[in-house]
């Protein structure tokens, strides 16, 4: 019974390694994000950092709407990010939990 219990921590502790480093993976990840139009466009990390924006001439004349478009792709952008970041978690996590009876939390 202790020999199942040590293997099943030493399991776990190795789950929280590869759930670390593959957060510190996803610094490198990146998505890339454009308004429709295009004139917006965004790079953000899959921790949800930002790493650039580009934008277009055309929109500079126009605050407000510079300003809407900034909100509406860079939420697009972190909301992508923000899905790669949790499939990616829960996957290494879910590779690595031990079998233990009764606790089926990702099935």
């Amino acid at each position: 019974m202790f020999g199942d219990l040590m293997g099943m921590m030493g399991k776990l502790k190795e789950t929280q390694q590869k759930v670390a480093e593959t957060k510190e993976r996803l610094h490198t990840v990146l998505i890339d994000e454009q308004s429709s139009d295009g004139l917006l466009k965004v790079t953000v990390t899959a921790n949800r950092e930002i790493k650039a924006i580009e934008v277009s001439d055309e929109l500079l004349e126009d605050k407000e709407q510079l300003e809407d478009y900034l909100i509406l792709t860079l939420n697009k952008a972190i909301k992508r990010a923000g899905e790669v970041h949790e499939a990616e978690v829960a996957a290494v996590a879910k590779d690595g939990m031990p079998n233990i009876p009764g606790m089926d939390m990702f099935s």
